[in-house]
C-alpha cells in the first residue's frame, strides 16, 4: 500500500504516455456503455417468445466472459442450463429446443464461426451478437437474427455490450425477473465506484491503484466462489491481457480440496505469489465464508501474501460488476507500473495472423 502520490499512477502526463489507447478511460465509461447496451437490447425484438430448454453460447476471449457471467446469474433463478462453448465444434446435444447464441466482437473469431456454421445445420433457434464481420454476413444470409452494436475499443472492454443483450433476452423469454431493477442498481454502483477508482484519484485514496501496487512484481492468483468464480476468471484474463502478466484463478470451495496443498512449493513461487480473495457478504454461502476465513489463517501460517476485496451492491449483478470494475482498473494500473500500454494484445494478433496464413491454400 502507499500513502504518497505515485510518480506514474498519479501523474496525468505519465498516464497519457503509457496509455495512448485509452484503456483507463474505457474502463471508466463502463456505466455509460452498460446503459447504452441495455437500452439497445431492450429494443431488440426476438422472433420467438417461448423459453428454450437449454442455451448454448459460442464465444471465446472477451466475447465469452459475458456468457460466463450470464450462466452464473441465470442459474440463481432458472432451471434452464447454459453451456459456454470455447471450441470449434458444436456440442452434439444441440436440438430444436436449444437456443444457440454466437457472440463475437469482431465477427471473425474462427472458433465461433466454425461452431455457428455447424449450428446452421441444426433445428436449434439461433442468434448472433456482433459488430459485424463474417458472423453478421453469415447470420443474415441464413435468416438468423443479429443484435449488432458499434464500439471503438478492445473486445475485453466491451463486457457491457456482451452481457446486457443476454440479460434482456432472458427477461423477454421469462427466464429472469426484475432484471431492469438489477441493471439500474448495477449502473449506479459502477458510477459510484469509479469515483473511488478513477485515474484522477491519488494512490493514497484509491483502492484500485493500491491493489495494483500490491500486485506489482507478484504472481496474482484470484479466488472466487459462486457467481464470483466467473469474476475471478475475468480478473485472471484482464491481468493477462492488460497487464501482460502471468495470473491464475481458483474456484472455491474446490480449491480447498487440492490447491491449498500446493501453496508451499516451489518456495520461490510461494514467496512471489499474492492471493486475491473476492468476497461477497451476500453471495458467499455461510460454509464458504467460513472456509475463506480459515484459509486466511492457513496462508498467514505459510507466509503466503493475500488480500481480500469485497463486492458492493445488493443484487448479484451489481456485486459481480462492482468487482469487475475494480479488477479492470487494477489490471490497467498494473500495466502502467510495468511501463507498458494496457491496450494492445500483440501476441494474440500475431497468433491470429499465423493461423490465418496457415489456413490459406498454398499458391499454385
Amino acid at each position: 500500500m502507499t500513502a504518497e502520490r505515485h510518480p506514474v499512477l498519479d501523474d496525468p502526463a505519465e498516464r497519457a504516455k503509457l496509455d495512448p489507447g485509452g484503456m483507463l478511460q474505457a474502463v471508466y465509461k463502463l456505466p455509460e456503455q452498460s446503459r447504452e447496451a441495455w437500452e439497445a437490447a431492450r429494443a431488440f425484438e426476438l422472433l420467438w417468445k417461448e423459453a428454450p430448454r437449454q442455451i448454448v453460447i459460442l464465444g471465446v476471449g472477451g466475447s465469452a466472459i459475458a456468457g460466463d457471467y450470464f450462466r452464473a446469474l441465470l442459474s440463481l433463478e432458472s432451471p434452464v442450463p447454459v453451456f459456454n462453448v470455447r471450441v470449434y465444434d458444436l456440442p452434439s446435444f444441440v436440438d430444436e429446443e436449444t437456443l444457440v447464441i454466437a457472440s463475437s466482437f469482431s465477427g471473425e473469431t474462427e472458433e465461433t464461426l466454425s461452431a455457428f456454421e455447424q449450428a446452421l445445420a441444426t433445428p436449434a433457434r439461433k442468434l448472433a451478437i456482433t459488430t459485424g464481420g463474417r458472423l453478421l454476413t453469415t447470420a443474415r444470409a441464413n435468416g438468423v437474427p443479429a443484435f449488432t452494436f458499434a464500439y471503438k475499443g478492445e473486445p475485453r472492454a466491451a463486457i457491457g455490450w456482451g452481457l446486457m443483450p443476454l440479460l434482456a433476452i432472458a427477461e423477454k423469454l421469462g427466464l429472469m425477473q426484475g432484471v431492469e431493477g438489477d441493471v439500474e442498481e448495477a449502473i449506479a454502483v459502477l458510477r459510484s465506484l469509479r469515483e473511488e477508482y478513477g485515474a484522477e484519484v491519488d494512490s493514497s485514496q484509491n483502492p484500485a491503484k493500491q491493489l495494483a501496487l500490491q500486485l506489482h512484481e507478484r504472481l496474482p492468483v484470484v479466488y472466487g466462489a459462486g457467481p464470483l468464480i466467473e469474476v475471478a476468471r475475468r480478473w485472471k484474463t484482464q491481468l493477462n491481457e492488460s497487464a501482460k502478466v502471468w495470473a491464475f484463478f481458483e474456484e472455491m470451495p474446490e480449491a480447498q480440496h487440492n490447491a491449498i496443498v500446493g501453496w508451499g512449493l516451489p518456495a520461490t513461487i510461494a514467496k512471489a505469489a499474492t492471493v486475491v480473495l473476492l468476497r461477497s457478504g451476500r453471495l458467499d454461502q455461510r460454509q464458504v465464508a467460513l472456509r475463506y476465513d480459515l484459509m486466511r489463517r492457513l496462508m498467514a501460517d505459510t507466509a503466503v501474501d493475500s488480500v481480500e476485496v469485497a463486492s458492493r451492491g445488493e443484487s448479484a449483478l451489481a456485486q459481480m460488476l462492482s468487482l469487475t470494475l475494480l479488477g479492470d482498473f487494477a489490471a490497467a494500473y498494473l500495466a502502467l507500473l510495468y511501463g507498458i500500454d494496457p491496450t494492445p494484445t500483440t501476441v494474440i494478433d500475431d497468433l491470429k495472423a499465423l493461423l490465418a496464413k496457415a489456413g490459406r491454400p498454398a499458391p499454385s
